[in-house]
């Protein structure tokens, strides 16, 4: 081939031209230009004609001749790898390419091939990079296929940021109902042990480095760099903490990399402002139950005991209360009560709803149970509070030897329980009644009961009994079981047993236990 022909077949390689007019072909397995088929020549056209990345990979040995945007694709393998065979050239993905080229080359029969990861190594380390590309046959005069012609197009950006985004939304989602730090921790690094892009993740009190992402100035193509990034928290009482782990050694530190890590980073941030608020509302909640929960006043002829336990829940501090205080005429007045919802709202309105019942009872002409809770839910009407609440009242007679008379109404709480001195035990349980702040004018019944000298009764709201994976007749049981194996307890004693041995603390639990003295 004389120069003027050579020189045209070049002419659209562009900023390769150079580099194919500089290349000894005679030394290549593809041999002097002047001997290459119509087809190659025809090929080599198709390939510098196009702006997508493209390459011939010729004959037996798959020799390469690519134009522009697949030189600029592979990076440090260019010029080297023009007319050398692909074995020499890309011998890290020959495993993947190799017998897709065998199959096009061997049977004419064209590939394709979408987002599929090959290892490159073309900036100094192997590097995971992915493409979409098609393997077509080139056939001579004679039909007999010469080559194969391959279109490609890097997608390693969009599988990346797919994969990065779609980890991020997993983390989010786990954190969204965390309720403690330890659970962001646990939570943050099981699902980023699934990272392919942050390796033996850990997160560690104090602060980074430096701020946002900090680089081990020495790159490890081995382990994976190690970095830290500084976690972005807003609440005031969150603590200090940054992410430590290790980059991967396969992949280069670009400006998606980092605005990953930050964004990992700003995912279980938010988690920890959530914590740190939840536990500020649930300090102030419990405050504010605590403050309004005093010890019970009572006579000589009982022996009382209450408890408040707060939901082991961040969000679930609520509305429950108990009271224990004398009447005018030396009865005892006792309540437990649970106004719907777990959260300041429900303490404040279990404070006005708790202090409401006190005026009522202790002003009423008339203290039947039933009657308080009717006055009761008629102030609720009238002072437009709009809560839900149970509750049970009792009013303690006293007998003298005989013991108590209790008298007794509830609003759809869970039954009192009452174990008599020789151990037998019951749930006193008749119809609960509706709930206070449904209809002012509803029908409440009294009840009576003996409470004989060493007879004990135990009023308590529903976290005791109620578990999230069972009814609460299951919760009763157990409870009538515990009581019965505990027949020689006395109140303080019982409600520290109770407390101890629940299944659950989803919920508040209040208690108040009461004993007629001997």
């Amino acid at each position: 081939m004389t120069p003027d022909v050579q020189s045209g077949l070049f002419a659209g390689a562009g900023a390769l031209r150079a580099q194919y007019d500089a290349t000894d072909w005679s030394a290549t397995p593809l041999g002097p230009v002047s001997g290459w088929t119509p087809a190659l020549r025809a090929a080599l056209g198709v390939v510098n004609g196009t702006r997508f990345p493209a390459t011939l990979l010729w004959g037996d040995e798959h020799v390469l001749l690519y134009n522009e945007p697949y030189a600029e694709m592979i990076r440090d393998k260019h010029p080297g790898a023009l007319g050398r065979p692909c074995v020499e050239v890309f011998p890290e993905a020959m495993a993947d390419i190799g017998p897709l080229l065998d199959r096009v080359s061997g049977s004419g029969e064209a590939t394709w091939s979408q987002d599929v990861l090959l290892p490159l190594s073309r900036a100094g380390f192997v590097e995971d990079c992915w493409f979409t590309w098609s393997y077509s046959p080139v056939r001579g005069a004679d039909d007999s296929i010469e080559g194969v012609l391959d279109i490609a197009v890097e997608t390693t950006p969009l599988v990346l940021a797919r994969r990065r985004s779609e980890l991020v939304a997993r983390l989010v989602s786990a954190l969204q109902d965390a309720e403690s730090d330890r659970e962001v921790v646990e939570r943050t690094e099981v699902v980023l042990a699934t990272s392919p892009d942050l390796l033996e993740v850990r997160v560690t009190a104090g602060a980074a480095p430096g701020a946002g992402l900090t680089v081990d100035p020495v790159t490890d193509r081995v382990q994976g760099t190690p970095c830290r990034v500084q976690v972005l928290q807003r609440h005031p009482r969150a603590r200090p903490r940054h992410l430590a782990a290790r980059l991967s050694p396969r992949l280069p530190l670009d400006a998606g990399y980092t605005e990953f890590v930050r964004a990992v980073a700003a995912a279980f941030g938010s988690a920890f402002d959530s914590t740190a608020a939840a536990a500020s509302e649930r300090a102030i909640s419990e405050a504010l139950q605590r403050s309004l929960l005093t010890q019970p006043i009572t006579g000589p002829a009982l022996e009382v005991a209450v408890r408040y336990e707060p939901a082991s829940e961040l969000a679930q501090v609520g509305g429950d209360w108990y009271d224990c205080y004398p009447l005018p005429d030396g009865a005892v007045a006792m309540m437990v009560g649970d106004v719907a919802g777990h959260d300041q709202t429900a303490a404040a309105a279990m404070g006005q709803l708790r202090n409401l019942a006190r005026g009522v009872t202790y002003s009423a002409d008339v203290w039947r149970p039933s009657q308080v809770l009717q006055d009761l839910d008629l102030a609720m009407h009238g002072l437009g509070m709009e809560e839900v609440a149970t509750a049970v009242v009792a009013v303690l007679e006293d007998l003298g030897p005989q013991g108590q008379l209790v008298h007794w109404a509830s609003a759809g709480h869970p039954p009192p329980l009452l174990r008599t001195a020789d151990g037998a035990v019951q749930l006193l349980d008749p119809q609960p009644g509706l709930l206070l702040g449904l209809d002012p004018s509803a029908h409440r019944l009294d009840h009576e009961v003996l409470l004989a000298p060493g007879d004990l009764l135990l009023l308590y709201t529903d976290g005791l009994v109620e578990r999230r994976d069972a009814g609460i007749d299951e919760g009763l049981d157990w409870l009538v079981e515990t009581v019965r194996a505990h027949a020689g307890a006395g109140p303080e004693a019982l409600c520290a047993v109770l407390l101890e041995q629940a299944r659950t603390h989803d919920d508040d639990q209040v208690l108040l236990a009461v004993r007629a003295c001997p």
